[in-house]
């Protein structure tokens, strides 16, 4: 039998509590973030045959900790893993809760693993990396392919984080703010992964994204006058507030310039314009509270035609002085068409070709701009090349149809 959607949604939504629980309780990151991923496998396998377990969460935390044990118990010698395995055998309601418990932890352990997984230690990429594995859930593939780098390669920078935090204490760190900026990053690539899923038979992975507006507004508890945390957590949610537009009635991509305005979420983008405007009068602007300036330019038009495109474009040069990543870069292109015409556009895209030729957004905005150029058979041509290189079905259904439509 095949896991039901919303079993997975549970079990993904659940594995960063369990993962915070074992490690709490044991130690040996790298050991626990293994067992917690065979007992994901294991109530994958039993519970479409059993049932859903009424306390899942506790069920997943009994099998991880057996796992556990025993990978403890094969890693030492015959006495000393004995001995291990009885000191280190939980006594509590963690270990073997009875049923239908449902105790929560004493903190969030998911946000203080959030903090443990961006260790000084590690490199930025590799924090970010560790944390997309253990607290967004995503996979391996997923995340190499939000870094454009070989599969391969990810699993190595994974496993090596896991190895340089093994035996590190469980709890929150006292210098956790000198994490914020990997910490920020990694909240801002699990949303985007959740707000338009790099892969799979949907456009989005609500829970991901949820998950993130989640943890960021945690943070944003902690530090309520922080303004790049507060730029963040207002570009979540007018990016997220326009999500019940973003597709029809058979999950079917809807680009943001033919969306139905009146179903996007108001209490979310006065939420995020509120956030936005009183962050960006705390000092010079960072990255988060201009791509919120922007996510807000974009949400306050009454309609696509009314969009300031003028200010947009201004923010983008901003932005791209600060962070001149090619995604960035990319989206200003879009801008400069929006404002100076498609060709205008086009010719900045050139640079970028060394840098986002692999993927399939660079194509896809090249389609867009040629056919409003009217060079229809390139255009084709561009987005056929996009939706061959997505692997988001959504996505690639989207783009064929627009090569379609402009087939003689």
């Amino acid at each position: 039998m095949s896991v039901t959607p919303e079993t997975e949604d549970l079990l993904r939504r659940h594995a960063p509590q369990v993962l915070g629980a074992l490690v709490r309780r044991y130690g040996h990151f790298d050991f626990a973030e293994d067992a917690v991923q065979e007992a994901l496998l294991a109530a994958a396998e039993q519970w479409p045959r059993t049932g859903v377990p009424d306390n899942p969460r506790g069920w997943l935390i009994r099998v991880g900790s057996r796992r556990l044990t025993d990978a403890l118990r094969a890693e030492e010698a015959r006495r000393a893993r004995e001995e291990k395995a009885a000191a280190l055998a939980p006594r509590d309601a963690f270990t073997a809760p009875p049923p239908g418990a449902d105790r929560a932890p004493r903190e969030d352990d998911t946000l203080t693993l959030l903090f443990l997984s961006c260790h000084p230690d590690l490199t930025p990429p590799a924090q970010i990396a560790l944390t997309l594995r253990a607290v967004g859930g995503l996979t391996t593939a997923e995340i190499a392919r939000a870094y454009l780098v070989p599969e391969a390669t990810m699993a190595q920078r994974i496993s090596r984080a896991k190895q340089k935090v093994r035996g590190v204490r469980f709890g929150r760190p006292d210098n956790w703010e000198n994490r914020l900026p990997a910490v920020l990053q990694t909240l801002y690539l699990i949303f985007n992964e959740g707000y338009t899923a790099t892969s799979g038979t949907s456009l989005t992975r609500r829970e991901l994204a949820g998950e993130a507006i989640r943890l960021t507004r945690e943070v944003h508890r902690l530090l309520p006058d922080h303004g790049e945390v507060a730029g963040l957590l207002a570009l979540m949610l007018l990016t997220d507030a326009r999500r019940e537009a973003r597709t029809g009635p058979y999950g079917e991509l809807v680009p943001l310039d033919e969306q139905d305005r009146d179903r996007w979420d108001k209490a979310a983008i006065d939420e995020g314009v509120d956030l936005v405007t009183r962050a960006l009068t705390r000092g010079p602007a960072g990255p988060y509270r201009l791509r919120a300036a922007i996510a807000a330019v974009h949400d306050e038009a009454p309609s696509a035609q009314e969009t300031d495109w003028e200010e947009i474009l201004g923010l983008y040069d901003v932005l791209v002085r600060i962070v001149p990543g090619p995604v960035e870069r990319l989206n200003r292109a879009v801008a400069v068409a929006m404002v100076r015409g498609p060709r205008a556009g086009l010719a900045e895209l050139a640079s970028l070709e060394d840098e986002l030729g692999a993927g399939h957004r660079l194509d896809a905005v090249r389609g867009h701009l040629l056919e409003r150029a009217g060079a229809h058979d390139e255009a084709r041509a561009a987005y056929e090349a996009a939706a061959a290189k997505t692997l988001s079905l959504p996505e690639q259904r989207y783009l064929h149809a627009r090569a379609a439509r402009l087939r003689p």
